[in-house]
């Protein structure tokens, strides 16, 4: 017999059938009566992430912590208790105060971490941004000194890289340091064409004035608005002193049309002072503002003045955080913030300043990719007996076949030491012209030194070892060369290309996981000490995962 999809057609045996064995459900009660209620110990897997974060963050020195307490007064939430949420949501990539209020009410993991303490969003927000800004550096710490106890790191060899992070800032509300600096140049010339009118009115009237003068602004890079200030306060003083002669001491010093002139010149000296009180200077103390928020950087968000404009790989130009780390067996170790413009080269020493201050002594081995090999970096390992395995700048050139093979790169000119002079490829001597220095952001000088050749001019091969129209010149750093040449050979020698390959999956693994296994490309927060908070927040859940994931 055919059947079809509904089962129509089904014979009298199976309709029986069916009939006799009905579906098996388990039970299903929600008002089921229990005898002794559940313990949330006992819905918590024996090895389970929050056992893991419960049993680390217990060994972490809160006492920095505890000491941001005052005594007496109503209440607190245990800060172990908030510390212990927060990097456990953070691991859970649950970064939303109001996000992690909602899991303490309804997850049983966050439940059995915090004793069944659910404090709203707003106690969370204000341990995370308030209560934490000043001791997340010495928590942080702590965790380190937990993992180099327990043997998780040996803090010998130190992997160092460098990622952006957006900011939790508006992209389209940039402050720009050329563009303050030009408007601030506008509005002091406007100050001083304004002064020298006022200055006119005085020649032209000497008894508003009578004999004094005007003090000096200076010139553009001295101009203050404190200093126009004065200016303003004393063209004040004149105004209400000539107001305040009486009406018949005025009429004997001057005849009708002068007393005229006179109201009609004080007229002009008021709307004058009331544009510079009213606009030009407000105007100078906004660039004054705006360039005390810059500090030497490019630009900054108005919305974030912490934030500043970075190029990311896609090209893109996102107010956000520079963060330098350092890491061994993907645990984080270190991190600052380098915010300035340009590379990364100058923040290598501020970082491992940071590392000393943290631990009280320095890795035995640093490993870095080209950006942080500088002069002064090399100086800075090398005072400190650490070992440079730091790439330099021409690291990767130097590799390829086509410079290998380039015969007229300085690399290849020999030097003479008694005649102090270097030889090109066609036997000319290039000779010692002058020397350069170069400081950079942290006050360390460089010396260039310029060798240049005599006489170019019939050389047959010019052509493909020059790119100007002058005599070929050279410039040379000797200590960056002896530098250079100890690196290449740490580089290139067994330890040096084993600590090459380790770099590429310690320190770049942490910013991948962080970046897209955490989802954690943006901060949530906004300024500098609170980003500081964040990563550091970060930086211990990330450290704690490792944990629970390490092989025992």
């Amino acid at each position: 017999m055919s059947h079809n999809l509904f089962g129509e057609n089904s014979s009298p045996q199976e309709k029986r059938k069916k009939a006799e064995s009905p579906p098996v459900f388990k039970p299903y009660n929600q008002n089921q009566p229990m005898l002794l209620p559940p313990s949330l110990e006992e819905l918590i897997p024996e090895k389970h992430m929050v056992r893991v974060v419960d049993e680390t963050i217990d060994t972490l020195n809160i006492e920095p912590l505890l000491e941001t307490y005052k005594g007496g007064g109503t209440s607190a939430y245990h800060p172990l208790m908030l510390l212990k949420v927060l990097v456990y949501a953070y691991i859970s990539k649950i970064y939303s105060v109001r996000h992690i209020a909602k899991a303490l009410r309804e997850n049983v993991f966050f439940m059995w971490l915090s004793g069944m303490n659910t404090p709203d969003f707003r106690t969370i927000n204000n341990f995370r941004s308030g209560r934490l800004r000043s001791v997340i550096d010495d928590i942080f710490t702590s965790m380190v000194i937990f993992l180099y106890d327990n043997n998780y790191i040996t803090l010998e060899d130190y992997f160092i890289d460098g990622a952006k992070f957006r900011a939790n800032a508006n992209k389209h509300k940039v402050v720009w340091a050329k563009n303050t600096q030009r408007y601030k140049e506008n509005v002091i010339q406007k100050i001083r064409e304004l002064l020298d009118h006022i200055d006119a009115i005085n020649e032209e009237e000497d008894k508003l004035y009578g004999d004094r003068d005007l003090f000096e602004l200076g010139d553009e890079n001295t101009v203050t608005s404190e200093k126009v200030k004065t200016q303003v306060n004393e063209l004040n003083q004149i105004l209400n002193e000539v107001s305040s002669k009486p009406a018949e001491e005025t009429s004997k010093e001057s005849s009708s049309s002068d007393e005229k002139k006179s109201k009609k010149n004080t007229k002009k000296l008021k709307s004058s002072v009331k544009q510079l009180k009213e606009k030009l200077i407000p105007k100078l103390e906004k660039y004054e503002q705006q360039e005390s928020l810059l500090n030497g950087r490019n630009s900054y968000s108005s919305t974030d003045p912490g934030a500043t404009v970075f190029r990311l790989k896609d090209g893109s130009l996102i107010p956000g955080y520079n963060i330098i780390a350092g890491s061994q067996n993907q645990f984080i170790i270190n991190y600052t913030f380098n915010q300035q413009k340009g590379s990364e080269t100058d923040a290598f020493v501020p970082h491992m300043n940071a590392y000393y201050n943290r631990y009280g002594s320095y890795p035995l081995r640093v490993v870095g990719d080209a950006a942080y090999g500088g002069e002064e970096n090399y100086a800075y390992v090398s005072k400190h007996k650490i070992g440079a395995y730091l790439k330099y700048p021409d690291y990767y050139k130097e590799q390829t076949k086509k410079h290998k093979n380039n015969h007229y790169s300085k690399d290849k000119f020999p030097y003479d030491v008694e005649s102090d002079t270097y030889i090109c490829p066609e036997n000319r001597p290039l000779s010692f012209k002058e020397t350069k220095e170069v400081k950079t952001q942290n006050g360390y000088t460089t010396k260039l030194r310029i060798y240049q050749s005599d006489d170019c001019s019939d050389c047959p091969v010019a052509v493909q070892c020059k790119r100007t129209s002058g005599n070929r010149s050279i410039q040379i750093n000797h200590n960056l060369e002896t530098f250079r040449a100890k690196a290449r050979a740490n580089l290139f020698s067994a330890k040096g290309k084993l600590l090459r390959i380790l770099r590429n999956i310690d320190i770049e693994t942490v910013f991948g996981d962080l970046k897209f296994n955490h989802s954690y490309s943006r901060f949530r927060l906004r300024g500098a000490e609170k980003v500081n908070v964040e990563f550091g927040i970060l930086s211990i859940a990330h450290n704690t995962k490792k944990v629970a994931l390490w092989p025992t």
